[in-house]
């Protein structure tokens, strides 16, 4: 995914799954960093989120930025800070959805949601060209070499991670909702 979208997606995908765990988190009043949710939301970013970004960063550089800057030219630490930043974005979205959870109050997450999930509308609408583009820095500004999203090396990069991504966040989801019945058996003595 491109990197202006990281922090919004990890933030995004922090909220929906602090709102999976939400029966743990209700019966927790615990330190939220002690939490098995908030454990599952930092191996889901980095384990998941951070290689996908890194993914495309590494060999999809220019797309990843954009088209904005070359990215030869943008010094690797800074690619490093922006991966990590949209890491440290999913459990920023848990961390600031936990006390709406925890309060069941899913108007107030709904509406902490809204204004991530506006900008990042409005990003992809403002740079739908440049998602659909597969093509270097020079290629893209000088308009040769130009080829769709969908038959180049980049769209199979997407499709692949898109499809890494969904099956990570599937099984976090799953595993989040797991937790309560795990709770319920230990409650029981089971």
């Amino acid at each position: 995914m491109p990197l202006p979208f990281a922090p919004l997606v990890g933030f995004l995908v922090g909220i929906a799954l602090a709102f999976a765990a939400a029966s743990e988190v209700a019966r927790d009043d615990g330190p939220m960093v002690m939490s098995r949710p908030f454990g599952l939301t930092v191996a889901f970013a980095m384990l998941i989120h951070t290689p996908v970004v890194g993914y495309f960063v590494a060999f999809h550089g220019d797309w990843a930025y954009l088209y904005v800057v070359p990215w030869h030219r943008v010094p690797s630490a800074l690619d490093l800070t922006f991966v990590l930043l949209g890491a440290a974005a999913t459990v920023a979205g848990q961390s600031a959805a936990y006390p709406f959870v925890r309060k069941r109050r899913l108007g107030a997450l709904v509406g902490l949601a809204a204004g991530p999930l506006a900008l990042l509308v409005a990003l992809a609408t403002l740079f739908s060209r440049q998602l659909g583009t597969s093509a270097n820095f020079a290629q893209f500004h000088g308009g040769f070499g130009v080829e769709p999203i969908a038959a180049s090396t980049l769209g199979r990069g997407v499709l692949w991670m898109a499809c890494v991504y969904a099956a990570g966040l599937a099984w976090c989801v799953r595993a989040m909702w797991r937790l309560e019945s795990d709770r319920d058996v230990r409650e029981r003595g089971l």
